[in-house]
């Protein structure tokens, strides 16, 4: 997990909504492209990576660097704490944030302006930079107040991608499925990857 202040750097946030493996996903994918990935996971984020991948939040250091050691780009991990974090400054320049999956707790501060973590900051410094800000929203069903945050966040040029899967490029286990997200995430961004087939191509290969 080194520092490399010569590559093109971007923050993830995983949060406590169901589906941390999108965000795990989605840095490595970043990582793999030699991107210099800001990692962000909150408390209820490290909680549901127990419950759902069996990733140990005492072993926070180790459980990273094991999974994202044989990367091309390098990994830098923030504490949620720590609010005098690199990303928390506007001066200190990202290309972008995405904050996968992302709890509906997480997008209502970021729709009200709450910075009360490092997550929740870095977002708002997105914001008020100008700067891309993508949110991939895990929840079903949604109340109103849920469907008006997401308005609310679309209306400041925040990139609401939710974590709705397709089904037209045949997918054939849940790791094809949480590749297409990953890749939709990553489309939004303007970064090229090869994780889905898609709608164009998959009927060229049917013709041949």
């Amino acid at each position: 997990m080194s520092n490399n202040h010569g590559q093109r750097k971007i923050v993830v946030g995983i949060t406590g909504a169901s589906g941390s493996i999108y965000g795990i996903r989605l840095v490595q994918a970043l990582l793999d492209t030699g991107y210099q990935v800001h990692l962000v996971i909150s408390n209820a984020g490290w909680r549901v990576l127990n419950e759902e991948l069996g990733w140990s939040a005492a072993e926070r250091e180790r459980m990273l660097s094991e999974h994202f050691e044989a990367a091309s780009g390098s990994l830098v991990y923030h504490p949620a704490g720590d609010i005098g974090a690199t990303i928390a400054s506007g001066s200190f320049l990202v290309e972008a944030m995405v904050i996968m999956p992302c709890s509906m707790g997480t997008l209502a501060s970021v729709a009200n302006g709450i910075s009360d973590n490092l997550m929740t900051r870095a977002a708002d410094v997105m914001l008020k930079e100008g700067r891309p800000l993508v949110l991939v929203p895990r929840e079903t069903p949604l109340h109103a107040i849920h469907l008006e945050n997401m308005l609310k966040l679309a209306r400041l040029g925040v990139t609401i991608v939710p974590a709705m899967p397709a089904f037209y490029f045949g997918p054939q286990s849940i790791e094809d499925l949480v590749r297409f997200l990953v890749g939709k995430v990553l489309d939004t961004l303007r970064i090229e990857h090869s994780l889905f087939t898609r709608w164009g191509d998959r009927n060229e290969h049917q013709r041949e």
